[in-house]
């Protein structure tokens, strides 16, 4: 009876740890350095833009800068800038749809493979991750070299199946798929890894049950693999939308926001730093966020919903 008694108050003392130290004062000075770096380059930089929105902002003498209250959102919403926002948000959903689909599709498809053991798999596992790991910039170099009309390997290997070549680049045919396969390409390694590392900590028990009562490869797949890694699904989603929303090196890069290209990301940057509408850039920049949030919150409520 002793011994019980002993083991329940060392089980109520250990639970009791954890309250105690975030009540203390001690705690909230290990997180402050911390929260200082969030607060100086994520929450004030957002209340900045969010306070220049609402202002006819001369970058050059912020003095001269007037306050119009929502005007800049107004313009947006309405159609009044060029290019249109409906537009450049239409762009941003046909890219992050086409990333968040095709994404955690193909690296589902990839971690399966890897997930098998041996010296060549390891080799490969690497190599699956050096694309996200090169910088975008000097990648999206490269592309555009393949993929350039005249001198491009990618026309090289049409021709030598006497296909005629595309001006890939420079067409509002090809331009988004030549990016949304370039992003693909960097992100894939990344999110690869990612539920690579789902796939490992997976119950090996609930596999050898299934084989025991005669499910197929496809079944045990669908019932036993998909359910498990369904966390991990729904982290790669998030991400896959976070990121794709933001992307723009390679819209810079490789097509300069023409063709069709020009995401709502992109379109920040031309405001702001081409032709200095640097109030109406900060709206958009607002608007992105609150995009992004709401995309973000959607995700987990239909996750929670699910649970």
């Amino acid at each position: 009876m002793s011994t019980g008694k002993a083991t329940k108050s060392r089980m109520t003392v250990a639970a009791r740890r954890p309250r105690r130290a975030m009540q203390s004062p001690i705690a909230y000075l290990f997180v402050l350095p911390a929260l200082a770096i969030f607060f100086v380059f994520t929450i004030g930089p957002t209340l900045y833009t969010a306070f220049i929105s609402l202002f006819n902002w001369n970058p050059l003498n912020i003095s001269q800068s007037t306050y119009i209250g929502l005007d800049n959102y107004k313009n947006a919403f309405t159609s009044q800038a060029e290019p249109s926002f409906w537009e450049t948000a239409r762009i941003s959903a046909y890219f992050v749809v086409a990333m968040v689909v095709l994404g955690p599709l193909i690296a589902l498809l990839i971690a399966l493979l890897l997930q098998r053991g041996g010296r060549v798999m390891t080799a490969t596992r690497t190599a699956t991750l050096l694309p996200h790991v090169t910088p975008l910039v000097a990648t999206s170099l490269v592309w555009m070299w393949i993929f350039n009309d005249k001198f491009g390997l990618a026309n090289q290997a049409l021709h030598a199946f006497g296909i005629g070549g595309k001006d890939w680049l420079h067409s509002n045919t090809w331009a988004m798929p030549v990016v949304i396969f370039v992003s693909l390409w960097h992100e894939l390694g990344f999110i690869s890894i990612i539920i690579l590392g789902g796939l490992t900590t997976m119950s090996s028990e609930l596999s050898e049950a299934a084989k025991v009562d005669g499910c197929s490869a496809f079944q045990e797949f669908i019932h036993i693999t998909l359910p498990q890694l369904r966390p991990v699904m729904f982290f790669v989603v998030v991400i896959s939308t976070i990121t794709s929303l933001q992307a723009f090196t390679q819209f810079f890069t490789m097509t300069g926001g023409d063709y069709g290209t020009g995401t709502l990301s992109y379109e920040i940057y031309q405001q702001a730093f081409v032709v200095f509408h640097t109030g109406y850039a900060a709206a958009l920049a607002i608007v992105l966020l609150v995009i992004t949030a709401a995309l973000s919150l959607l995700q987990f409520t239909l996750n929670r919903a699910r649970d």
